[in-house]
């Protein structure tokens, strides 16, 4: 059987591994002249971990990445509104939340698959390319090829109104002992600890007219935040500059022999952290049950955390005050076993194929 993975990230790239190692000959094409992966960190969630170990790379990945042992959501004052056992999250789901660069995990995978599988500078342009393989994934992203040759009355990304960017700062002497998020008025600021004293930082924003772009606005717009926000934006050299998208729901992630995964199916805001975690699920997903099973354990699943966080991205980012307060006031009061048992749904997944 054979199987061409469209799109070289680190969907596509799971995809190819776990159909190779259940037998399949698989290529993955990749537009960009090599394999790489522009971003900075990654949050991987016990679910996606849970996939990671069906590849056999979880324990590599947990190598390379650092364990938030600690963190929450602040108010704009820098108030804790809510504190995070990250212990407890490891107690409930068997893995803890790892933290690591984006290319970190896509070199890991990459890794996993034989050089002759990997088709650098290949763009598909259409599906008469694809005759002779049993499966087409698409894997390629947002703007999805696949998905306008295939699906080709599937509704077009919807602009959320907001930007996102995301760093990785230097080393620093003195890191914060905790990550946290911080929720202002149209606004937030999340930091979390890498290796080697190094934070992945993330920030999104409604979009305003700014007149310069990448670090120098970040700093613009976050330099008076509180402690230690502007710390770790002096420790900042780069940062990728995102604006943000998500997919109205499709109607299937499977037709004939092509299959949709990641952001190519269900394009979602940052807000939960799952965007990357829902693309692994995908592709162990797709290669354990065929297309037969892939929208049965899929398509609500993904479209419900679609949902989800976008719901959480609209209240992190209101600016109106009054409703800010209430956000607030209603964080402060949640407890944080309510917190916890509201992800359990998300962070319980497990391949039941």
């Amino acid at each position: 059987m054979r199987a061409l993975v469209v799109g070289g990230g680190i969907g596509g790239l799971a995809a190819a591994v776990a159909l190779h190692r259940r037998g399949w000959s698989v290529q993955v094409w990749e537009r960009e002249p090599e394999f790489g992966e522009l971003g900075a960190g990654l949050s991987l969630w016990p679910n996606a971990m849970r996939a990671l170990d069906t590849l056999g790379l979880a324990d590599r990945v947990r190598e390379l990445g650092a364990v938030e042992r600690g963190g929450g959501v602040r108010d704009r004052s820098g108030r804790w509104l809510s504190r995070t056992d990250n212990a407890e999250i490891e107690r409930r789901h068997g893995w803890p939340l790892i933290v690591v660069h984006r290319a970190d995990l896509h070199t890991t995978l990459l890794d996993a698959l034989p050089a002759s599988a990997l088709r650098p500078n290949t763009a598909l342009t259409d599906m008469v390319q694809t005759e002779g393989f049993d499966l087409v994934v698409g894997a390629d992203g947002l703007h999805s090829t696949v998905r306008r040759l295939c699906w080709p009355t599937a509704p077009v990304p919807r602009y959320t109104g907001s930007t996102s960017w995301r760093t990785v700062t230097e080393p620093l002497d003195e890191p914060p002992a905790e990550g946290a998020v911080t929720w202002g008025a149209g606004e937030r600021f999340g930091f979390t600890a890498m290796t080697g004293g190094r934070f992945y930082c993330f920030a999104t924003g409604r979009t305003a007219p700014y007149g310069r772009r990448g670090l120098d606005e970040l700093r613009e717009r976050f330099c008076d935040w509180p402690e230690p926000i502007p710390r770790l934006l002096a420790a900042t050299t780069t940062v990728v500059r995102r604006d943000l998208y998500d997919l109205p729901p499709l109607r299937s992630y499977a037709d004939g022999r092509v299959a949709l995964l990641g952001d190519a199916a269900h394009a979602m805001t940052p807000s939960l952290g799952q965007g990357a975690c829902q693309a692994l699920e995908d592709a162990v997903t797709l290669a354990a049950v065929g297309l037969a099973g892939y929208d049965r354990l899929r398509l609500r699943r993904t479209q419900a955390i679609v949902r989800r966080s976008a719901r959480l991205s609209a209240v992190s980012q209101w600016s109106w005050p009054p409703a800010v307060r209430a956000r607030d006031i209603a964080a402060r009061l949640t407890p944080a076993a309510a917190t916890l048992r509201a992800m359990d749904p998300v962070l319980g997944w497990t391949l039941d194929a």
